[in-house]
């Protein structure tokens, strides 16, 4: 008898131990994926240029997300079938047929517990730190199953191809700058991240979305001078304008010829006041031609990144705005890409700008037909689509199919819209409440 207990005795101790070993084995690879998929590339980008090898490591294995979870999976599934092999035969010899069940039910209980929610609990806790220590060793796991794991590519693409499906091992669910829109409103769902700060930083981010013909304004409210005026009205004009640069034009207000600073204008009528004699006309001979600056011409579907880009690399602050036929189709300013990030910007020379938005004591808001969709979005925080069109009124327009008129209301997309003024074809004023 003593002969035959040793050896099970000592089989059942090289067992266990096997058993112990492959669950730490399986706690270790259910830690790392985790770790590995749930850390933030930006976290370990910053950590890595601070001199974190292990960070800079995570950043190489997390480059190929297939390769890594292929790896991670097929070692994890290789350890826990033998755990539980092992754990049967164990448990076959020491209690006959009802040693499967007892194993199952044991097995189930310690992957579960300790080689599952543990590490992986651990894991997302901590998951820029664990992700650095277990690079390395995943790196050589990656390594030492790289033929198996591809082959296994293969055969999974294979299937995938049979039924329709495209793998773009490349691709990411998620974009960046999808990642971190969500980020941002998910902060500022939770109260975490103040809406100013939400907007601005999503403001940066789209500009690279967004196009000139957008925001510009629009060719009907710009302020222009007929080249063709005599000098003091011209001087009367600027005096008189809330802007800065006017265009002029020719004949036509199609044909812009330049643009005047009023600054530059001042300082030439100053010069000739003073350089003229007494009794003489000061303005006699004067062509506002001398003063203007040469217009810049932008095409309407430029990218507001690229124009602000060139905004800064001119030195100008003004552009005009043209179709692909070379027609004027508004005006652009440096304020006006700046106002898609920091909001709207208001000085002491802008009329009726402090309240853009109007509150009645019924909550209705009334705006303007003009305002865009995204700058009503972004002050009352309501999510209309912009779509298939970027002010309001073309909103309205655009789910009418038709050109309302005074009066009449529209429900759509969970809003009441009212027409309150409407001037020739334009929607001038609105109503509009949350339904």
């Amino acid at each position: 008898m003593d002969s035959v207990a040793t050896p099970l005795d000592a089989t059942y101790w090289i067992v266990s131990g096997a058993i112990l070993l492959l669950l730490v084995m399986s706690a270790f690879f259910s830690g790392s994926e985790t770790a590995l998929t749930a850390a933030s590339r930006g976290k370990l980008k910053s950590r890595a240029e601070k001199g974190d090898r292990g960070a800079e490591r995570a950043l190489v294995v997390t480059e190929d997300s297939e390769r890594l979870i292929g790896s991670v999976l097929l070692g994890n599934n290789l350890v826990n079938i033998s755990a539980t092999s092992l754990a049967t035969s164990l448990f076959t010899r020491a209690f006959g047929d009802s040693g499967v069940a007892l194993a199952t039910l044991v097995m189930t209980l310690l992957v579960l517990i300790f080689a599952e929610v543990l590490p992986k609990t651990y894991a997302i806790s901590n998951a820029e730190t664990a992700a650095a220590r277990v690079a390395r060793p995943i790196q050589a796991v990656i390594f030492l199953l790289a033929p198996v794991v591809g082959a296994v590519r293969a055969i999974v693409r294979g299937l995938l191809y049979v039924v329709g499906v495209r793998v773009d091992p490349d691709s990411r669910i998620l974009s960046v700058h999808e990642e971190i829109a969500g980020a941002l409103q998910l902060g500022h769902s939770e109260g975490v991240l103040e809406k100013e700060h939400r907007d601005r930083i999503l403001g940066a981010l789209d500009l690279g979305e967004r196009t000139v013909e957008e925001i510009m304004l629009h060719r009907s409210k710009i302020a222009m001078i007929d080249a063709d005026l005599p000098p003091r009205e011209i001087l009367e004009i600027c005096l008189n304008s809330s802007h800065t640069r006017l265009p002029i034009f020719r004949n036509e207000q199609e044909n812009i010829i330049g643009v005047l600073h009023a600054k530059d204008l001042l300082r030439a009528i100053y010069a000739r006041y003073a350089a003229v004699q007494p009794n003489n006309e000061p303005f006699e001979g004067f062509d506002v031609m001398d003063v203007a600056m040469e217009p810049y011409f932008v095409p309407e579907t430029a990218t507001l990144d690229d124009q602000m880009r060139q905004f800064l690399r001119r030195a100008t602050h003004f552009a005009l705005v043209v179709d692909e036929y070379g027609t004027l189709q508004g005006l652009l300013t440096l304020e006006d890409i700046l106002e898609e990030i920091v909001g709207e910007i208001t000085d002491e020379f802008d009329i009726d700008e402090d309240h853009p938005i109007r509150r009645t004591e019924a909550g209705d808001v009334l705006v303007d037909g003009a305002m865009t969709i995204r700058d009503i979005n972004r002050a009352m925080d309501w999510q209309l689509p912009d779509d298939e069109a970027n002010t309001i009124a073309g909103l309205v327009i655009h789910e009418a199919q038709t050109i309302p008129v005074k009066g009449q209301v529209f429900s759509f997309h969970g809003f009441r819209f009212e027409i309150l003024d409407r001037r020739e074809n334009r929607i001038t004023r609105l109503k509009i409440r949350k339904l």
